[in-house]
Formats: structure tokens, C-alpha cells, sequence
């Protein structure tokens, strides 16, 4: 199999130099290649810096002035996915590619709401030592207040040198209090290692089920999955519930495999870009076929949405819960020489039946809503994760 994850968000260098110059207009030869349009732009920038030397009462630095020019550039092409980051926030991004990095233990999503939402908190992480519960939303981090549409830029805040502190102010909403209640928090930075497989077996009307949550798709997911759900095999299951609740995604490639462990020959995704240039990735005639249904939530997205989508369309699994996020888009990460870095949306997603994500989510077969907002994923409570119950029904239907 192809690794189209890799592909798609491979770091791919480009002209720092011709980037930024475009922008920040300082003494630029356009030449033959600039429009008339380009020059007039950079006039008028030039000029209104000239006007912002001899008239500004206080003292600001260039490379200040030139990071708002080329983020605001980026923020006003209406994509939330699309950013650019100077040298210290890009560091900050790139950090927790391989499921290590440095922050506070959660994992935070845009919500319909439009806030920044927790959609998991982490054993044994700072953040659950503070308090901080899934569900909440981070209105503020060290009193910069943000919205859904600056979720990279508040998660590059939080994340710091291990042992310093960070103070974010959350909104918890609750039955006692439906307007919302801010609480302020205090969080330790650390060294932080997302364990994003867990898998439990459990005996239900005497038939051995497995249990097996992903709660991100990282660079060791992939290892890590094929080490747990090899002891769940071992174990003698009958059948398996895949959680993918709350999972925002992650690596593209480690998703295509684990969906090629459980899919025969045929579509797992396809994407096109601007050009109408499609790509098609297929797993192979390999399957492991035991009885599964698979778990998805209104915080499932983007790898999610393609896993859930790929099963979903080839009748492989029941999809059980409620319609996904509808992130259906691909972003690469495009490095500058100079540190800093861009990343745009490039290319859509599309299931094997041609159907698209972005906007409009995975719709499940079986609509179940969860009806406990108190309800934590990591606690595993089984018993009162009526989504969970219910996937667990279909599944012993289908291996009695």
C-alpha cells in the first residue's frame, strides 16, 4: 500500500527568501514577473511604513510589524486550516508530531459553538491535576482570549518549557449553570507522552469482547496499535468496538494502515486538489475480518472521518453514534529557511463511495446520542456510555 498520509504532510522546503519578500515589499525587484497590481501593493506598503517611522509614538520592532503582515495575509483567506507561523510558534507545531511534547496532557478541538473545546483530558497529566474536564472551553491563555478560528495559535501558548506555568481561563457549562462558569487555572508545563491506544477486554453474556480506543493518530499510534490489538487477538475476542470518539486526527499514513488491517482490496480514500489531480489509496487483499463496530462523536474528525468513512462505505462496520466533525481537507506543512513556516490546504477528501467530509461529517448507521455530558472516556464506564451500550448490541448480533 501507498503511504499517502506521508506524502500529503510531507515537509517540503520553499523560498523563504521570494515568500517573504512579496510581503514585506522592502526594496523588491519585481521585474518582468510582478502585475501592475503587485507593485501598487508594495507602494503602498512602503509608504505605509514610511508613515508609521515618522508618526508612531511608541517603539515597535520590524519583525513584529512583518509577522502581522503575513499572518493577516493567510487569516484572510477565510480558512481556519490555512496559517502562518514565525520561527517560535512553527517550533511549537512541529513539536508533538511523534506523540511527545511539551505542554499540558489535553487534547482541544474547534466547536460548533466556535470556541476552542476540550474534547480529552489525559491521565496523569498536568491538566487533570488542575481540574480541567473534557467538555470545557479555553476562553483564555495568559489573557489573550481566543476563538475556534485560533486554536493553533492558543495550543502554541500553552505548550512551554517543562516546569514553567501557564494560566488559562476555561468555560465549563454544566446543568447547574447552562450560561457557562469561567474558571480560572494555573497549569504546569511537562514532558508530555500521549498513550493514544487503549484496549480492555471484556466478557459479556459469556463471549470474550474487545475493547480498543483511539484517541489520536500519531506517529507511534501505529506501533502501539499493532502491539495492543495483537494481545486483545491473543486474548481470544469474538468481536471488537473501535472508539473513535473524540480522536481529531492526526497521521494520515498510520490511519490508512490500520484501516488496511481490517479492510480487503479496494478504495480507502481518495483526495483531489485545485487541479482536479486525484489520488486513490487502496488497502490490499490482506483482511482481518472479526466483528467490529466502531464508535464515532460531533469531535471525531479529519483521519477519523476517513477510518469511519472507509468502513462505513465498504460495509465493513456498524458506525455507531453521532455525525463527525467535517473536517474533509488536507493540510501540508511548508518549512522556511528562516525557521518559521506555513500551512495550507491542499487538497479533499472523499470516501470510497465519492461522498465528501469537509462541512458535513460522517453521518453514523446508527444514531446514538450521548445523553451524559459528565461523561469521560478515559474513565471507561462502560455502563453508563449509552453509545457504547449500543454499539456493544450490534456487535453481539452479528457474532451470535
Amino acid at each position: 500500500m501507498k503511504k499517502f498520509g506521508k506524502v500529503i504532510l510531507s515537509v517540503v522546503l520553499i523560498g523563504a527568501i521570494g515568500f517573504a519578500g512579496f510581503m514585506l515589499g522592502s526594496n523588491v525587484d519585481l521585474g518582468q514577473g510582478g502585475t501592475t497590481r503587485d507593485k501598487e501593493l508594495i507602494s503602498e506598503m512602503d509608504s505605509l511604513k514610511g508613515l508609521l517611522d515618522k508618526n508612531f509614538l511608541f517603539d515597535y520592532k520590524d519583525e513584529d510589524l512583518y509577522n502581522g503582515a503575513l499572518k493577516g495575509m493567510f487569516a484572510n483567506l477565510g480558512d481556519p486550516y490555512t496559517s502562518y507561523y514565525p520561527k517560535e510558534e512553527f517550533s511549537k507545531l512541529m513539536e508533538n508530531l511523534d506523540g511527545r511534547y511539551k505542554g499540558i496532557g489535553v487534547t482541544v478541538s474547534p466547536s460548533k459553538e466556535g470556541l476552542i473545546k476540550v474534547v480529552q483530558v489525559f491521565e496523569n497529566s498536568p491538566a487533570k491535576e488542575a481540574g480541567m474536564k473534557a467538555g470545557d472551553f479555553i476562553k483564555s491563555v495568559e489573557g489573550n482570549v481566543f476563538d475556534a478560528t485560533q486554536l493553533d495559535k492558543a495550543v502554541a501558548l500553552i505548550r512551554g518549557e517543562p516546569g514553567t506555568k501557564v494560566k488559562i481561563e476555561v468555560l465549563r457549562v454544566s446543568e447547574d449553570k447552562p450560561e457557562g462558569e469561567l474558571i480560572p487555572m494555573l497549569v504546569e508545563r511537562r514532558d508530555v507522552t500521549v498513550d493514544t491506544v487503549y484496549t480492555k477486554t471484556l466478557n459479556i453474556s459469556g463471549k470474550k469482547i474487545g475493547y480498543l480506543r483511539l484517541s489520536a493518530f500519531d506517529d507511534i499510534t501505529w506501533d502501539d496499535f499493532k502491539e495492543k490489538y495483537s494481545k486483545l487477538k491473543n486474548s481470544d475476542i469474538e468481536g471488537m468496538v473501535l472508539d473513535l470518539r473524540n480522536n481529531p486526527g492526526g497521521a494520515l499514513d498510520v490511519c490508512l494502515d490500520i484501516a488496511d488491517t481490517f479492510l480487503d482490496e479496494g478504495v480507502i480514500v481518495t483526495t483531489e486538489d485545485k487541479n482536479g489531480n486525484v489520488i486513490t489509496e487502496k488497502s490490499d487483499s490482506n483482511k482481518d475480518d472479526i466483528p467490529m463496530t466502531v464508535l464515532i462523536n460531533e469531535n471525531s474528525a479529519s483521519a477519523s472521518e476517513i477510518l469511519a468513512g472507509a468502513f462505513k462505505d465498504r460495509g465493513r462496520a456498524k458506525i455507531v453514534g453521532t455525525k463527525s466533525f467535517g473536517k474533509g481537507i488536507v493540510q501540508k506543512l511548508f518549512p522556511l529557511e528562516n525557521g518559521a513556516g506555513a500551512k495550507i490546504t491542499i487538497s479533499e477528501y472523499k470516501t470510497p463511495n465519492g461522498n465528501k467530509i469537509n462541512k458535513i461529517g460522517v453521518k453514523p448507521d446508527i444514531e446514538v446520542e450521548n445523553k451524559n455530558q459528565e461523561l469521560d472516556l478515559n474513565n471507561n464506564n462502560f455502563k453508563k456510555d449509552q453509545q457504547f451500550l449500543k454499539a456493544l448490541a450490534e456487535l453481539l448480533k452479528e457474532i451470535k
